[in-house]
């Protein structure tokens, strides 16, 4: 059973060496962990062929949450109603479909007091 949905910023900060970021993913269970559509193409788009070869194993060994029209309409609703970013509402969507934390350090979209299934695990 899946239990959290990382974020892209978590899994960049340790592709750039953030130890935090690491020490957080070497704690999780993969199979309890999950990576969306969205984040896997935030992260590729960053990297070149050399870092994507590098971080393929990595972004691979989690479960891949795609977007359905359940999930489209659920980040429109979530855009309108929070006025977040695209790919912000559709992490939230898939989060709360699923019925995990998503895991971000982006406190100004997910504050966690305002959004209880928003998990902040580390700060810089």
């Amino acid at each position: 059973m899946l239990e959290r949905l990382l974020d892209s910023v978590i899994l960049i900060d340790h592709l750039n060496g953030v130890q935090q970021a690491t020490e957080f993913l070497l704690a999780l269970d993969p199979g309890k962990t999950a990576l969306s559509v969205i984040s896997y193409a935030e992260i590729l788009t960053g990297l070149d062929k050399d870092g994507e070869r590098k971080a393929l194993p990595l972004l691979n060994s989690f479960e891949m949450l795609g977007i359905d029209a359940t999930a489209a309409e659920k980040a429109a609703a979530l855009r309108r109603q929070h006025g977040w970013k695209l790919p912000d509402a559709f992490q939230a969507a898939l989060a709360i479909l699923h019925d995990v934390r998503l895991c971000t350090r982006n406190t100004r979209d997910f504050d966690p007091r305002k959004h209880p299934f928003v998990e902040i695990p580390y700060q810089l």
